[in-house]
């Protein structure tokens, strides 16, 4: 029997999350993501030190924020090089709220891949799900660049990401799973919140369904996986973005994989059509306290590491 990752990839596309590109042959991904976290992480490595201490010398001079971005494509153009699909690279988080900024450093990032003969269409540009970040998607997709709206954990960000255009979104179903957990403490169930009952897997698959049952082109990719029970509850996704460990994991195991998402299911869902402003967005995030602590907690987190990176680029 085929094992559960190559079962998987007959129902979801399997997206290897990583920076540590020397990693992918061993899972045959077709996309991968990158964020600074694991950007960084690679850096630090002995591997990958040359190819950093490279491409900042041979770009010297230039600003930290022109060099920090030429690392990134680095690493995503040697991604591209053993993958056959498309690699995501991460606008800087300190941009989260200033939609202008947003789209200069996107459609730098683009021309720079562009400039290493890679078409824009092998390129998403990853930007944090908040207002400004969308709106700046929704002119980044008129411009033919296409973006991964990430840190996502409401449903009011997947309604306004779908209305916007965005190729694909990353609900975090780990950091969603995390929050409730702690909320629990000593009242928590394990058993009770595993696979669909999970409550990151819950919020993944009602935004597939809501997208599905109203014609949303925008693609659904689970992300921020804690064990691979998460993972095999959403098989039917559109995609996964996975871990290496978590798909060493899936590789080491030949227990059946069912599709758990199903088209029909979402046509049959009594979900309703939403639409949302700036302020009834703000609001429905704000009330939804979940989305707004992990949302904040996960700017703050990846800015820091854009900060650590800035260092580490400065002092070569």
């Amino acid at each position: 029997m085929s094992n559960q990752l190559e079962q998987l990839k007959r129902f979801t596309v399997v997206v290897a999350d990583t920076g540590d590109f020397q990693q992918l042959g061993a899972f045959a991904p077709r996309d991968a993501t990158t964020n600074p976290t694991l950007i960084l992480k690679a850096a630090r490595q002995d591997a990958y030190a040359p190819l950093v201490a490279q491409t900042v010398a041979a770009h010297r001079g230039q600003p930290v924020d022109s060099l920090v971005d030429r690392v990134l494509v680095r690493f995503g153009c040697e991604i591209l090089n053993l993958i056959p699909g498309r690699v995501s690279t991460e606008v800087d988080a300190r941009l989260s709220f200033d939609a202008a900024a947003t789209i200069a450093r996107a459609q730098r990032l683009v021309a720079l891949y562009e400039a290493e003969g890679i078409a824009r269409e092998r390129v998403l540009i990853k930007v944090a799900a908040t207002w400004e970040g969308i709106q700046a998607a929704r002119s980044l997709e008129h411009q033919g660049i296409h973006c991964n709206l990430t840190l996502l954990f409401a449903f009011c960000q997947a309604v306004a990401c779908g209305d916007a255009g965005v190729t694909l979104i990353s609900p975090f179903v780990g950091r969603i799973y995390d929050w409730h957990k702690k909320q629990a403490g000593a009242a928590w169930d394990e058993a009770a919140n595993a696979g669909e009952n999970d409550p990151g897997v819950k919020s993944v698959t009602s935004i597939w369904r809501y997208f599905r049952k109203f014609g949303i082109d925008t693609e659904v990719m689970g992300a921020s996986f804690r064990n691979t029970g998460q993972i095999l509850a959403l098989a039917g996704c559109d995609l996964l973005t996975i871990s290496p460990e978590l798909l060493g994991q899936l590789q080491q195991s030949d227990a059946p994989v069912p599709r758990r998402l199903d088209p029909t299911q979402a046509s049959a869902c009594d979900a309703r059509a939403l639409s949302f402003n700036e302020a009834s967005f703000r609001y429905a995030l704000n009330d939804d306290p979940m989305a707004t602590e992990k949302l904040a907690e996960g700017i703050r987190a990846f800015a820091a590491d854009a900060r650590s990176l800035d260092d580490l680029i400065r002092a070569l």
